[in-house]
């Protein structure tokens, strides 16, 4: 025989008053079925006594009995259900960051659904009922969340569906009629979709930052790579030349230990020969003073007369007064030595400088005169690579230009880096070569001197012919060989290095380190006067000539 529950449906079983499955159910004269508390409190709190699902008005309250027959199917339905929901229960038992159904007694389900009007969050189960009844349906629901409470007003308790634009706060109904009156209000769907466009954007925009930072990151990456690979280089290049350096003393000494010891070896040799013929005249001389000595002891007088004559005949031996052991001179022999090392080594430093100026020439940039920035007297040319003195001062624009001392800025600027570019010097008496921070004074020129990496300036110079200065605080006179026609200028702004090289010779002249940069760097140039025509040559900027 067919049960209860599976003959009538769950809404036969619920109180239209409270909307749950009956509690001790009654019947009205009417045919309809409520809790039995339920119906007394809903007569007790109103003037007519009446159905409330058909409105049948009974002129006295009529006397209520419990339903026996439908309270035993409630029981069967409810003993059924809560199998059901037990079951359920195993299948979908909430986790602890889950939300979970209110109604749900022991074994709390996960909620699917929140509602906004019952201010309770429901289980699959418990939701039916919304999904069913027509009064029900009408409610908000939403995703299930915790603390409902939250999304009703304090002060009114009602749903808060509205949003303040003018207090920036979500509000109710009642709240636009009093705390928010005449204020500016959207629904909240409205600033929702607002803020989740601006969210949007904001992610994109973070999500920018984010790539722009693992590129950045890449970049790093790739940099301390590079370093690494030019450190290794350096290493590498480094041990051959101190390898072949101290391979080469070793040879030096060597060869200068063999020329010694050679020397000594023929003076030892030449002595050897000496003594042996010294000790073969010292045999004879013994053997004859032996001879003597037996000859003055004999007694016999005509022994004595006979042997006389031939014993006075002397053996013949070498005069030695004059002979003497050449002792080797060493006199030079190991400057000599000495220079053919310094030699060497200068042509292995050679080598060395021209790999560096190889790779610095990778960094080469293209750089011309800035007009503007140029001294009245000057003469550019027009491509502005040449730079020379005219005796004619011009009447122009005074601005960014030099007023006092003969000077011209390259147009580009650097601010972060590496550079290198060459200029060309030959011919010239005097010049100034080098790089200028952007504030420098253009105007009050107060001597060579002043031109100091204090002041901005980080230059070297010719002032007489191959009398050289590197403009530091104090000056550096510099050794530079003579006839130096191309300078070759490098700059590294992060490592705070500049370094001036004679291109021809490649060779380094002179390097500023340890410089701190916090402007912009411009090429600086003064071709000084041209002395009554002795220093008319033009500094001329050169295109790069890589060498392999």
């Amino acid at each position: 025989m067919a049960s209860a529950s599976s003959l009538l449906s769950e809404e036969q079983f619920l109180c239209s008053i409270c909307l749950d499955v009956f509690t001790d159910p009654i019947a009205t004269p009417c045919g309809h079925n409520y809790c039995k508390a339920c119906i007394t409190h809903y007569w007790d709190t109103n003037d007519v006594c009446q159905c409330p699902l058909c409105n049948k008005s009974f002129y006295k309250r009529p006397e209520i009995f419990v339903n026996t027959f439908i309270s035993e199917m409630v029981d069967q339905f409810r003993k059924s259900k809560q199998m059901k929901t037990t079951s359920n229960a195993i299948q979908e038992a909430a986790k602890p960051d889950e939300v979970c159904c209110d109604i749900c007694s022991e074994n709390k389900l996960k909620a699917v659904k929140s509602c906004l009007v019952c201010l309770t969050s429901y289980c699959e189960t418990h939701l039916e009922p919304h999904q069913r009844v027509t009064a029900l349906t009408r409610h908000k629901l939403i995703d299930p969340v915790k603390n409902l409470e939250d999304l009703m007003c304090k002060k009114h308790d009602r749903p808060l569906e509205l949003f303040c634009k003018t207090d920036n706060v979500c509000v109710c109904q009642f709240c636009t009629e009093s705390d928010h009156k005449l204020h500016q209000f959207v629904s909240l769907r409205e600033e929702y979709d607002g803020k989740k466009a601006e969210l949007g954007k904001t992610e994109a925009e973070v999500q920018q930052m984010i790539q722009e930072r693992q590129e950045k990151i890449q970049q790093v990456k790739q940099s301390v790579d590079l370093s690494k690979k030019d450190a290794d280089r350096e290493i590498a290049d480094s041990v051959h030349v101190f390898t072949a350096l101290v391979s080469c003393i070793e040879r030096s000494q060597a060869e200068l230990i063999h020329v010694i010891e050679k020397k000594q070896k023929t003076t030892e040799k030449q002595a050897v020969g000496f003594i042996k013929e010294l000790e073969e005249e010292i045999t004879k001389l013994k053997k004859r003073s032996s001879e003597l000595r037996q000859l003055s002891h004999t007694e016999d007088h005509l022994h004595l007369l006979q042997n006389l004559t031939s014993i006075n005949i002397p053996p013949p031996t070498k005069d030695w007064t004059k002979v003497k052991v050449h002792q080797s001179s060493y006199v030079g022999i190991v400057s000599t030595a000495v220079a053919q090392l310094e030699k060497t080594v200068s042509q292995e430093m050679k080598k060395l400088g021209d790999a560096e100026l190889r790779r610095i020439q990778q960094y080469a940039v293209d750089v011309t005169l800035d007009p503007d920035t140029a001294h009245p007297n000057l003469i550019l040319s027009e491509d502005g690579k040449q730079v020379s003195h005219g005796d004619v001062k011009k009447n122009l624009p005074n601005r960014e230009r030099f007023s006092q001392n003969f000077s011209v800025l390259g147009k580009r600027s650097f601010s972060s880096g590496r550079f290198y570019y060459e200029i060309q010097v030959k011919g010239k008496t005097a010049w100034e070569l080098g790089v200028a921070r952007e504030s420098i004074n253009r105007k009050n020129f107060k001597g060579i001197n002043a031109l100091t990496p204090k002041n901005g300036y980080w230059l070297i110079c010719m002032i007489n012919i191959n009398e050289y200065k590197a403009l530091a605080d104090p000056y550096v006179l510099l050794t530079v060989r003579e006839n130096l026609q191309k300078v070759g200028l490098f700059v590294d702004y992060e490592e705070g290095l500049v370094s001036f090289y004679d291109v021809e010779a490649r060779v380094l002249i002179y390097s500023f380190t340890g410089c701190t940069f916090t402007e912009k760097l411009y090429p600086y140039f003064n071709p000084h006067g041209n002395q009554g025509g002795k220093n008319s040559v033009p500094l001329t900027i050169s295109p790069v000539s890589y060498t392999n």
